[in-house]
C-alpha cells in the first residue's frame, strides 16, 4: 500500500513538474512569468546598516515600480562582473520605472567597512541605492545563497525571476522590458 502511494505522488509530481517546465521548454516566456507570478511577496530590506546613494528604501514604498535586488560584495569576482551589466540596466531604464537597489553583504571583514563600500561604488560606477547588508539580515529575510544574485520584483511586489552567478543578462532585461512595458 505505502508503495502504490509513492508510485502514485511520484508520478503526480512528474506531472506538475512537466506541466511548469513545458512552457519553458517550448520557449514560452509569457507563460514562464505567469508561473513566477505565483512567487511569494518580496521581503523587505532589514538590518541595514548604511544606504548609499538613496534614502532607506522597503519593498512596500517600491510598489508600482519593477525592483532589480542586486546581492552582491566588492571583493567578489564575479559580482564585478555583473556590475557593468546592472548599472547598464539601470541607466537604460530608470526613467522608465526600474529601481535597482544593491543589497552589499560582506563574505569577509574588510567588505564592512563603509568606506570600502563607497570607494567601490565610486570605481564602478554605481549611482543607484546600495544598502549596506554587514549583518546578512536582507541576505537571510531572502533565503539568498550566493554571491552574485539577481531578483526581480514586479510592480504588486512580488519576486518574478531570480538568477544566481554571472550570465543571463538578455534573459533579465527581457523581463525588465516585459514587466515595465505591462504597465504602460
Amino acid at each position: 500500500m505505502i508503495q502504490s502511494r509513492r508510485t502514485v505522488l511520484t508520478a503526480v509530481a512528474g506531472l506538475a513538474v512537466a506541466a511548469l517546465a513545458a512552457p519553458v521548454l517550448a520557449g514560452d516566456n509569457r507563460r514562464l512569468l505567469q508561473v513566477a507570478d505565483a512567487r511569494a511577496t518580496a521581503p523587505n530590506f532589514s538590518g541595514i546598516t548604511k544606504w548609499f546613494n538613496s534614502a532607506p528604501l522597503s519593498i512596500g514604498d517600491l510598489r508600482g515600480r519593477v525592483v532589480l535586488v542586486d546581492f552582491w560584495t566588492y571583493g567578489c569576482y564575479n559580482c564585478v562582473n555583473t556590475l557593468p551589466y546592472v548599472t547598464k540596466l539601470y541607466e537604460t531604464y530608470k526613467d522608465k520605472g526600474l529601481v535597482v537597489v544593491g543589497v552589499h553583504t560582506p563574505e569577509f571583514p574588510f567588505e564592512r567597512s563603509a568606506s570600502n563600500v563607497q570607494a567601490a561604488l565610486k570605481r564602478h560606477g554605481i549611482t543607484y541605492p546600495v544598502a549596506q547588508d554587514n549583518e546578512s539580515a536582507t541576505w537571510n529575510a531572502w533565503r539568498n545563497q550566493y554571491w552574485p544574485a539577481q531578483y526581480i520584483v514586479d510592480q504588486r511586489g512580488n519576486v518574478v525571476f531570480s538568477h544566481a552567478g554571472e550570465g543571463q543578462y538578455d534573459e533579465i532585461e527581457r523581463t525588465v522590458r516585459r514587466l515595465l512595458n505591462a504597465t504602460s
